[in-house]
């Protein structure tokens, strides 16, 4: 074999092994964002199943507890990134939540809320990538309007 052919084999086999490499980012969101400026118009002793469903809208989930209930609204976002080098496939993913939980007694009068809004912490990452950097967390928090002045 001449070593131009060699070269031109060597050339072919080398984009074969790169046309098998890739990456891919994707993202997935479930459901309304949840504001937090609505659930805090909720209010223990004051408000009502009505008032929750005129704020908040239909409830993911209604659980039954005893002669009380809860209602359970939900948004969660995942990001994840993919790396595809010839043979190796790396992939990683962050998920995501915001979750209000809004109880009330026998009558439907509000008893207590729970919230955590963390969906926009979601990032982009493979196996690596450490995605509970509290920075990270504290901008994201900043850029959605969780973080007040002071804190």
């Amino acid at each position: 074999m001449t070593p131009l052919a060699r070269l031109a084999r060597t050339a072919v086999l080398a984009t074969s092994l790169l046309s098998l490499s890739g990456c891919a980012y994707f993202r997935e969101s479930n459901n309304q964002p949840l504001d937090p400026a609505a659930v805090a118009q909720i209010q223990p002793g004051i408000s009502d199943a009505g008032d929750v469903v005129r704020i908040l809208g239909a409830p993911n989930q209604v659980v039954q507890l005893g002669n009380r209930s809860a209602y359970r609204y939900d948004h969660a976002v995942l990001k994840g990134s993919a790396l595809f080098l010839v043979l190796v496939g790396l992939r990683g993913t962050d998920t995501r939540t915001d979750r209000v939980w809004v109880f009330f007694d026998e009558s439907d009068s509000v008893t207590h809320v729970g919230s955590t809004f963390e969906s926009h912490r979601a990032q982009y990452a493979l196996p690596w990538s450490d995605v509970h950097d509290p920075e990270d967390a504290q901008e994201a928090d900043e850029e959605r309007g969780l973080v007040t002045e002071g804190q």
